[in-house]
């Protein structure tokens, strides 16, 4: 009985959840443009190590597009696939967002464009989600995926790379991450992409922030 009350509080819990977050999706949705990048802090099993490794709450990241009267985020996650906005918003810690856009979009972002950035996108549509953070497109990770949609469709970098040995690895929790990914065999020298470096791209404005 006990956990079947607990089940019951969390089911309520996610509903309430999910409609808050589609009521904001409601609310917020005419400022949105196809191709603004989302940011949010997961609540995935490598959501703390990240935000402890890069210093900042973002974990986590996606790209919009509208399908017919339906905001959807095009993310790599296990597999490579779109949600629903709202199912997306609902998914993050407190429902907590920030969507941002190319800084100067109304030009860059023709119809054309915004094509190639959509091909750009399906050729890892379906492709695993990328654990160890490399920088081949045989899997691939969230900020990865928007990192080279956006390189390939309009060949504009948003965000610095780096390697793996310039993030903070010191505390425990992304020591014990790092051994449970690789064992005794850390690439610090492969590429990286982070959600943050992405964030704080001066490629960028925020347009919307939750």
């Amino acid at each position: 009985m006990k956990r079947r009350t607990i089940m019951e509080r969390l089911s309520s819990f996610q509903q309430a959840n999910r409609a808050e977050a589609e009521a904001a999706v409601v609310r917020l949705g005419p400022r949105l443009h196809n191709g603004d990048l989302i940011f949010q802090t997961s609540t995935s099993a490598q959501s703390r190590a990240i935000q402890l490794a890069t210093h900042s709450p973002y974990s986590h990241c996606g790209i919009l597009f509208r399908r017919g009267n339906e905001w959807r985020v095009f993310e790599a996650v296990q597999p490579v696939s779109e949600t629903s906005l709202a199912a997306w918003v609902a998914r993050g810690k407190n429902g907590k967002f920030v969507v941002k856009r190319l800084r100067d979009a109304e030009t860059v972002l023709t119809p054309a464009t915004l094509k190639r950035l959509q091909a750009a996108g399906g050729q890892y549509r379906g492709k695993n989600y990328d654990l160890y953070f490399g920088w081949s497109d045989n899997r691939i990770y969230c900020s990865e995926l928007l990192w080279k949609m956006y390189q390939q469709a309009t060949g504009r970098a948003i965000g610095q790379l780096q390697t793996l040995r310039e993030f903070d690895l010191t505390h425990p929790a992304v020591q014990a991450k790092l051994k449970e990914r690789y064992g005794n065999r850390i690439s610090l020298n492969e590429k990286v992409i982070s959600p943050v470096r992405m964030f704080e791209s001066k490629e960028l404005v925020t347009v919307v922030e939750r």
